[in-house]
C-alpha cells in the first residue's frame, strides 16, 4: 500500500539516509575535481576547465535534482507532499555536502568562504553559510507542511504563502547570481552567455578572472525574513 502523509515521521530516517548518501556522492565528485584542478586547495579565481567537463558538471547537477525529486514522487501522489519531501531532501543533502567536504578536505576554512553553488541556468556564487541557512529553512518548511498534512490531508498553503516563498527564493537567487553575472557582463559582454547547453561552459570561461568581492547579506536577510514569516504563518 502506498505510504501516506500520516506515516511521514517513519519515513524520515530512510529519506535522511538517502539524502546523506547523495551528499557524499556529490562531495566525492567535487573532491576528485578539486584534486585535478586545484591541487593546492580550492580558491578563486577559477582554474581553466575543459568544455566537456563543464557540460558534464551541468548535466550531473541536473541529474542530482532529478534524484532529489524521486523520493517524494515514490512516497506520494500529492504535489504538495512531493514538494515537501524535495525540500527536505535538498536541505539535508546540501548541509551534509559541506559536512563531508569539511571532514575530508578541511574546507571551508570558515563558513563565510565563497563557493560555486550551482551552474543552472548560470553560475551561482555565495558564502557557504548562505546555502546552509537556506537548507535549514527548507527542512523546517518540509516538516511544517508534512505535519499539517498529517493532521488535515486537505491542507494546502494559501496563495500568499506561495507568493512569499517565491519572493524569498527569487531574492536569494539574486544574491547568488548578481555579482558573478555582473562580472561576466562587464568583462565579456552580453553575448558571453549563449543558449544552453554551452551557456555554462562559456560563463565559466568568462569567470576565470573573477574573485568574489562582496555578498549582499542585507538583501539575503530580507529574503530570510520573508521566508520566516511564511513558516510562522503556516
Amino acid at each position: 500500500m502506498m505510504a501516506t502523509t500520516r506515516h511521514w515521521i517513519t519515513l524520515v530516517p530512510w529519506i535522511t539516509a538517502f539524502a546523506i548518501a547523495m551528499a557524499f556522492l556529490e562531495s566525492a565528485v567535487v573532491i576528485y575535481l578539486r584534486d585535478l584542478y586545484y591541487p593546492g586547495g580550492f580558491t578563486f579565481p577559477l582554474a581553466p576547465i575543459r568544455p566537456h567537463i563543464a557540460i558534464t558538471e551541468l548535466l550531473r547537477e541536473l541529474a542530482t535534482m532529478v534524484m532529489l525529486l524521486a523520493p517524494g514522487a515514490l512516497i506520494s501522489t500529492a504535489r504538495i507532499d512531493r514538494f515537501a519531501w524535495f525540500c527536505f531532501c535538498f536541505g539535508v543533502w546540501d548541509i551534509f555536502y559541506y559536512v563531508f567536504l569539511k571532514a575530508i578536505l578541511d574546507w571551508p576554512a570558515t563558513i563565510f568562504e565563497p563557493d560555486i553553488l550551482f551552474l543552472v541556468p548560470v553560475v551561482w556564487v555565495g558564502p557557504v553559510l548562505a546555502p546552509c541557512l537556506v537548507s535549514i529553512g527548507l527542512i523546517l518548511l518540509a516538516f511544517v507542511l508534512l505535519h499539517r498534512r498529517s493532521i488535515d490531508t486537505h491542507f494546502k498553503p494559501k496563495g500568499i504563502h506561495w507568493a512569499g516563498l517565491a519572493i524569498s527564493g527569487s531574492i536569494i537567487l539574486y544574491t547568488f547570481m548578481e555579482e558573478p553575472c555582473g562580472y561576466i557582463l562587464r568583462t565579456a559582454g552580453v553575448m558571453a552567455i549563449p543558449v544552453w547547453p554551452t551557456a555554462d561552459t562559456d560563463a565559466l570561461v568568462a569567470l576565470q578572472g573573477y574573485i568574489p568581492a562582496h555578498y549582499s547579506w542585507w538583501t539575503f536577510c530580507i529574503a530570510l525574513v520573508v521566508g520566516a514569516w511564511v513558516l510562522v504563518d503556516l
